[in-house]
């Protein structure tokens, strides 16, 4: 439970794929604690960017798209703690 000083996300930052980016698939959850957010994100980023280099390296172009598809999540996740904190 948060106190009502301590910024949390917005629920309103989603995550879209698909041609023109036209089908959202989730959206942030309001509530979250900004920090925990920025912290789960930053764990995301990591992933991503080992899975980017064990694709590149081992030429599994799946291991790259899982890590853009993680990027984009962590990206999300970002952009909605931002707004929290901004709010």
């Amino acid at each position: 439970m948060t106190t009502d000083n301590t910024p949390c996300t917005v629920g309103k930052t989603k995550f879209y794929q698909g041609e023109n980016q036209t089908h959202p698939l989730f959206r942030i959850e309001p509530g979250i604690p900004c920090q925990h957010a920025r912290e789960q994100a930053s764990e995301l980023m990591g992933y991503a960017q080992e899975l980017t280099v064990s694709g590149l390296m081992d030429e599994n172009p799946k291991l790259v798209w899982a890590a853009y598809y993680l990027g984009a999540l962590a990206k999300a996740l970002m952009d909605d703690a931002e707004a929290g904190m901004k709010h």
